[in-house]
């Protein structure tokens, strides 16, 4: 027997969940029906409310075609249906399941109208049905604009969506909303004051734009309560612009890092003012760009691997250019550092003729992978996926080299070079062939720098002429061929840089900065790192 009601018992659930219409949806297709008796914008207003009033976001799909001119009333049997437009004909969709009902020509429908008012109306009931949405990040959208647009009106649904929610960030967002509803109500100054203090805990941008029109408009407690909690935020705000231009320093230090760590090499090992080094960044650039243009054409679906490929391949372009420029210039001038400058000036000159000879004068485009796109916050502090990976790849690149440098045959080669390049010669030390292999890695580094370059800046012939004077400056003040100096200089020069920017302009902050440095360089002629060794004391 009990098996036997168990059994019932099922059948009825079943049978009851596979019903067209429960109590709830019936209920809803009365009052849509309403549309059809309501004679003017009022009575229209009065059901988009009733609808509203549901909380069941079944609704949003006729209040939606309400507000874009799509619902319409068949005048056969004055039913309510979601309209669009077929050929002559309307196609006529179920209004709260989608599912399409029939066909009907425009003279069988009436259109129900809407104005200004009806439309700001709909507007806010869709805002408090997306209170009860599924998707947690509906309901965070719809928190946010009920904050930036407080309503005495989104009380009441605010504080039904409060007690039903169960995130905690997003509840907490709904009671910053609420509280900016009720600044612009009628409560009592308690509740007011109350609001004040939970949205001065909040301590944004967006939290300080509504006090202050609140400070404006208000007299008494709510008032002096309105001006303390805006010197509280102004104090919070200028601690995060602060971080704020300490991240933009470093996201700039990570790229004065990758456009100097090949020059600080050359031009540490070899003693060459290779002004051609911005050229070398520029071609890193430009094999970025040919590389994605062949994704593009032959192999779309690679694109987010796109300079993962380029990275191998721009490193070996403009190392090997280096190479040729090492063996066929540069080893006849050592020795005479300003023929070399005067020599790889020319040789610049001639790579930016060639690059506007085969690509042209205007930037090329280079796409961001999913991957580099977008932001995300910490705080107030906004940080791009862009730079955050190019600040990481940036160390990665350090990190490598230092490895070279300190661990592996060849590294102890260039440093014994470095320090003494007569004794290393007498040692059996190939030191042509360390000059090469050096200014082909300096290069080559370069080269890779301009596939990070290329996703923050523009690829034309010019931008390696943006960081050459950046780059010298760095390796100068870091101490000539030190690594640890052009790491230590990259990232302060970066930082100051982005503090004086807003005092004295982005080309006046420059110039100051390389005041400070020549000063600088007046007390410690070596940087702040100077190489050791018989050949750098002599």
């Amino acid at each position: 027997m009990i098996l036997i009601r168990a059994i019932g018992l099922t059948l009825l659930l079943v049978i009851a969940s596979l019903l067209p219409s429960s109590a709830a949806e019936a209920d809803l297709r009365a009052t849509i029906a309403k549309f059809a008796t309501a004679t003017n914008f009022s009575g229209t207003e009065a059901v988009v409310r009733e609808l509203a009033a549901s909380g069941d976001p079944a609704v949003e799909r006729p209040l939606s075609a309400l507000a874009d001119g799509n619902l319409y009333i068949r005048k056969s049997d004055s039913q309510v249906f979601v309209g669009k437009e077929a050929g002559d004909g309307i196609e006529l969709l179920d209004p709260l399941s989608g599912e399409k009902a029939a066909d009907a020509a425009k003279t069988d429908l009436t259109k129900i109208k809407v104005n200004n008012g009806l439309r700001r109306t709909i507007r806010d009931a869709l805002g408090t049905l997306t209170l009860r949405a599924k998707d947690a990040g509906v309901r965070l959208a719809a928190a946010a604009t009920m904050f930036k647009t407080p309503d005495a009106a989104n009380i009441e649904p605010l504080d039904a969506a409060i007690a039903a929610e169960t995130e905690p960030g997003v509840k907490a967002l709904f009671e910053q909303a609420r509280a900016a509803s009720v600044l612009v109500s009628d409560k009592p100054e308690a509740d007011k004051l109350a609001a004040i203090s939970l949205i001065a805990a909040r301590g944004d941008r967006d939290a300080l734009s509504l006090l202050t029109s609140v400070e404006a408009s208000s007299q008494g407690p709510v008032k002096d309560a309105a001006t303390a909690a805006i010197g509280t935020i102004n104090s919070t705000l200028a601690l995060w612009d602060a971080g704020q231009n300490i991240w933009y320093g470093i996201s700039l230090g990570s790229v004065l890092l990758l456009a100097a760590i090949g020059l600080a090499i050359t031009f540490g090992v070899m003693g060459v003012i290779n002004m051609a080094h911005g050229e070398m960044v520029m071609l890193g650039a430009y094999t970025t760009f040919v590389v994605q243009q062949v994704i593009r054409t032959s192999f779309p679906g690679l694109f987010d691997w796109s300079l993962v490929i380029a990275l191998p391949l721009a490193f070996l372009v403009a190392a090997l250019v280096g190479l040729a420029i090492e063996r066929g210039l540069i080893r006849f001038l050592y020795g005479r550092p300003l023929e070399t400058l005067l020599a790889t000036w020319g040789v610049s000159l001639i790579l930016q003729q060639a690059v506007r000879t085969i690509f042209g004068p205007t930037n090329q485009e280079v796409g961001n992978p999913s991957w580099m796109s977008g932001s995300f916050d910490i705080g107030q502090l906004a940080v791009t996926w862009n730079r955050l990976w190019i600040l990481v790849f940036a160390l990665l690149v350090f990190g490598v080299l230092l490895y070279v440098m300190k661990r592996t045959p060849w590294g102890l080669q260039m440093r014994a070079v470095t320090a003494n390049r007569r004794m290393a010669a007498s040692m059996g030390i190939r030191t042509p062939w360390v000059d090469a292999l050096t200014f082909a890695l300096g290069s080559g580094i370069a080269g890779i720098a301009g596939v990070a370059l290329s996703q923050i800046d523009n690829v034309s012939p010019n931008l390696g002429r943006g960081y050459i004077i950046d780059s010298f400056m760095v390796v100068v003040f870091g101490g000539v061929g030190n690594l640890w100096g052009t790491l230590v200089g990259a990232f302060s020069l970066g930082i100051v840089n982005k503090f004086l920017e807003p005092y004295a302009g982005a080309v006046l902050g420059k110039i100051v900065v390389l005041v400070l440095i020549i000063l600088f360089i007046q007390k410690r002629p070596r940087g702040l790192f100077a190489l050791k060794g018989r050949a750098v004391e002599a």
